[in-house]
């Protein structure tokens, strides 16, 4: 081992924390894009983060998880709502960044191999759960500022039917796992479905 190796391996030894659990996601993602959620392992991780595999255990039971964590931590990061003064264009806008992510190369691979294993993880399904609810939050938002402005009824403004969208753009992305989410699907999402649902 030259010194320069060495001192990166002691480096990497001396990882702890936040930096640890940082460089344990990002070569889970780097292990996603270069040979797939399929051949994803804990051991391949571990090597690729010059760590062990009791480090990952130690915060994450399973791959789903540990692709999940990752998923969460680099590709599902918050945005900015969508704030254009017009209903239609602000969920047009939310569904686009919700397809964008699903339709990534990584994002797409971590979301379809979490959704098959998913009922064999408790722990797991409940995270889910919780990723899941914060789109009630967003659309009820868009929704909220639509009724204030008179786009659509006060009798609207209901978590159920606020995410209708969303929970038919997972579906869509969910049965056709190799067609990309087209504009002409989005549009159809909204013109069709949610805006008679919420319009005066």
């Amino acid at each position: 081992m030259t010194p320069t190796t060495r001192a990166e391996a002691d480096k990497r030894s001396r990882r702890r924390g936040a930096e640890l659990e940082e460089a344990l996601l990002r070569a889970t993602l780097d292990e996603l894009a270069e040979s797939g959620y399929a051949r994803l392992t804990i051991d391949r991780v571990a090597q690729r983060a010059g760590t062990n595999k009791t480090a990952i255990y130690r915060r994450w039971p399973n791959r789903a998880a540990l692709a999940f964590a990752a998923y969460r931590h680099f590709v599902a990061q918050p945005t900015a709502l969508p704030d254009t003064g017009d209903l239609r264009t602000d969920v047009l806008e939310l569904l686009r960044g919700a397809a964008a992510r699903m339709g990534s190369a990584v994002g797409g691979q971590i979301l379809r191999g979490v959704t098959s294993e998913m009922h064999a993880h408790p722990e797991l399904f409940q995270h889910m759960r919780e990723e899941l609810a914060q789109e009630p939050g967003a659309m009820m938002t868009i929704l909220g500022r639509a009724v204030a402005r008179g786009e659509a009824r006060p009798d609207a403004l209901r978590p159920r039917v606020a995410t209708v969208p969303v929970v038919l753009l997972r579906q869509e992305y969910l049965m056709n796992p190799d067609v990309s989410i087209s504009e002409e699907v989005l549009t159809e999402l909204v013109d069709q479905v949610f805006l008679p649902m919420v319009r005066l």
